[in-house]
């Protein structure tokens, strides 16, 4: 560790890291542009602490930004410094971790620095989907530097001091920081779609520590099993009563009830994160209706329906694990579209990039009904129309076009009560019951809510050696 930014910048770090594991590269680099005031300034490791160490054992490359020189602004060695790291960890396939606190670009060195920044892009884009990439943000992350975060996989962000912005609250057309503090954490994690997790500094690291032992090291990481320490066979008892808040669904199912939900503030109605069967991680896309608080009061409610910024939620949640060859669970509980003017601006190509990506992932893919699955809806999540291996159903749920008595008042528009009522029931046994889906094939098995840990388990266990071809292109365009 550089003897001269012993400050937050390499305290997070040793945070980060197994204790004594991290080696420091490039320590001794200093600023080479001696322009307008710098010749005057000392610039110890150039404002970033640069190296490798270890995660519970696992190999990571560390950047973090030391806001104490220059407030951490990114000129020419200060980003050379950056894309050497990620030559690193491209080479040897580790995941890099970007601790970010930083004013942005260092104006004395001008193109240089815009030319800096680009670099550093253009290396984050060659490894994404090829190396995990995480960004944590513990101060300012502002204007060009915003895209560091848009090109990882998974950001964090400090919920005091951490601030995400491309323009400053005060630079918005009719808008003031006291007005709308577009660059906190609450707004980024709330409103933008950015932001896994935001919590205290010390959570964020332990919480980072967490997600790498999750997450295998590169693309092509085998994603060894660890020992299960949980019942393979574990009835959930009562599980029928979460089908609405599905967070807690999956932690029911999960080994030991571990689940590490990512963008948990946003798009609540979708929950996306991984959970663990039989020791495997598992990526998992769940509909919520209902969100519960540690004491069991209802903090939440939504509509059984997909919205443009959920779609767009799990899409972004498949495609990681499609690259990373993490198997997906999704549970389904889905009866139509959110139908608001705003929604509808934006439906129709989110809906498609979900569908896109479910039927574009070779990964393995198993589906749980656990309510109403109806419509094109229940297609985008995950059916097995559009690819998926294995799908079950409770035996309560059910599947079909639409609400059955819906779809009666519709095809008997002039009878009376009586009639629709009769048809209605009619049309639930044969078109809407979950029972006639499994016999057209659409259901492999019915299932008891109670069971659902070891049907799942059993079958990824089956499809643990998929091996699945896509016709020959270069890449996709949805």
């Amino acid at each position: 560790m550089s003897n001269k930014t012993s400050n937050s910048a390499s305290k997070r770090i040793r945070a980060l890291l197994d204790e004594n594991s991290f080696v420091e590269i490039g320590g001794l680099i200093t600023a080479r542009a001696t322009d307008f005031n710098l010749q005057q300034k000392e610039t110890p490791a150039d404002g970033v602490i640069t190296g490798y160490g270890v995660i519970d054992g696992n190999l990571v490359y560390v950047y973090s930004q030391d806001a104490a020189v220059l407030n951490g602004s990114i000129g020419e060695m200060h980003a050379k410094k950056i894309v050497n790291i990620y030559d690193l960890a491209m080479k040897v396939g580790a995941p890099v971790i970007g601790l970010i606190d930083c004013a942005g670009l260092r104006l004395q060195e001008a193109t240089d620095a815009l030319n800096a920044f680009g670099e550093i892009y253009l290396k984050q884009a060659l490894a994404s989907g090829v190396i995990p990439q995480i960004t944590g943000i513990f101060g300012t992350c502002g204007g060009g530097l915003a895209q560091i975060p848009g090109l990882t996989d998974f950001t964090f962000i400090e919920e005091t001091n951490g601030k995400l912005f491309v323009n400053s609250p005060n630079a918005i057309d009719n808008n003031e920081i006291s007005k709308c503090n577009s660059s906190s954490a609450k707004f980024q994690s709330e409103e933008t779609g950015l932001i896994d997790v935001v919590a205290d500094e010390d959570s964020i690291l332990e919480q980072m520590r967490q997600l790498i032992t999750l997450i295998p090291a590169n693309n092509e990481d085998d994603m060894s099993y660890e020992e299960c320490t949980d019942d393979l066979n574990r009835i959930c008892q009562d599980l029928e009563n979460a089908v609405g808040d599905t967070g807690i669904l999956l932690k029911s199912i999960s080994d030991n009830n571990m689940f590490f939900e990512t963008k948990a503030d946003y798009a609540k109605e979708m929950v996306t994160g991984f959970i663990k069967l039989n020791g495997i991680t598992v990526g998992a896309v769940a509909n919520r209706t209902e969100i519960y608080t540690d004491d069991m009061s209802k903090s939440n409610e939504f509509d059984a329906e997909l919205t443009p910024e959920g779609c767009e939620k799990a899409a972004d949640f498949v495609n990681f694990c499609n690259a990373f060859n993490i198997p997906v669970l999704t549970l389904t509980n889905a009866i139509g579209f959110k139908a608001t003017i705003e929604s509808e601006k934006k439906i129709a190509k989110a809906v498609s990039k979900l569908t896109y990506a479910f039927a574009n992932a070779t990964i393995p893919k198993v589906n749980v009904i656990i309510g109403a699955a109806f419509g094109s809806a229940y297609v985008a999540m995950n059916s097995k129309a559009i690819g998926c291996d294995l799908t079950f159903a409770w035996t309560s749920s059910k599947v079909g076009m639409m609400d059955a008595k819906l779809a009666a008042k519709i095809m008997y528009a002039d009878e009376d009560a009586a009639v629709i009522n009769e048809k209605a029931s009619e049309y639930e046994e044969l078109q809407t019951s979950a029972s006639s889906a499994a016999k057209r094939g659409y259901v492999d098995n019915l299932i008891n809510a109670e069971d659902t840990r070891k049907y799942v388990i059993g079958a990824f266990e089956m499809l643990f050696a998929k091996r699945e071809e896509r016709p020959g292109k270069k890449h996709g365009t949805v």
